[in-house]
């Protein structure tokens, strides 16, 4: 028995008989009925499930207390992130070992620098030592934008966040959206183009 993952990460077996892999299948099938009837994989900027997994949108929610916070920046300086209420603000949450947040650490850093002025971008590094976190920053070309360190993780908790990447949307009203999983320059571009 093998086990082999496809492009989409989807794990099937291979050296089994027909009647075993019938039984996969309907277990496959069964499975994915009951993930469709769970969530809905939507983009950001639309309305949708709870977000559960990588690539899905959860509902813009207005709770107008999204931007209460404040911390440190990679810089050490102290942000009080409440003054950009009223404001679009991105929420980018990444890891410094994390591959996949590397590899579209540039799309970020391009759309970001293209609404500069229009939407405030700001990266939330955790899972990881500080020194790790600003030589992602060096290395991705992503010091454009201020990152804020979430060394406990509160701020990943504060917003649901259970891996990286992921984003969360607030608009100039409040409302919030996030979206686990990683985004690319056009999708991202489209993201923020809805929040102004």
């Amino acid at each position: 028995m093998e086990a082999v993952v496809d492009g989409r990460g989807y794990q099937g077996m291979t050296a089994f008989s027909s009647s075993a892999r019938r039984g996969g299948l309907i277990m496959l099938a069964s499975l994915s009925v009951v993930l469709t009837a769970c969530s809905s994989a939507t983009t950001p900027g639309q309305a949708g499930g709870e977000s559960t997994g990588a690539g899905k949108a959860g509902p813009a929610v207005t709770s107008g207390e999204a931007l209460e916070f404040s911390g440190t920046t990679l810089d050490g300086e102290s942000l009080d992130v409440s003054t950009l209420a009223g404001t679009p603000v991105v929420l980018w949450f990444w890891a410094p070992w994390c591959t996949i947040c590397r590899a579209e650490a540039p799309d970020v850093a391009e759309v970001a620098a293209e609404f500069d002025g229009q939407v405030t971008v700001l990266g939330v590094p955790g899972r990881g030592e500080v020194d790790a976190m600003r030589a992602f920053v060096s290395e991705t070309g992503t010091g454009a934008f201020t990152h804020v360190v979430d060394s406990d993780g509160s701020l990943w908790t504060r917003f649901g966040v259970v891996s990286q990447p992921s984003f969360v949307f607030v608009d100039g009203s409040g409302a919030e959206t996030s979206f686990s999983g990683s985004l690319d320059a056009d999708d991202l571009r489209a993201a923020l183009s809805d929040l102004v």
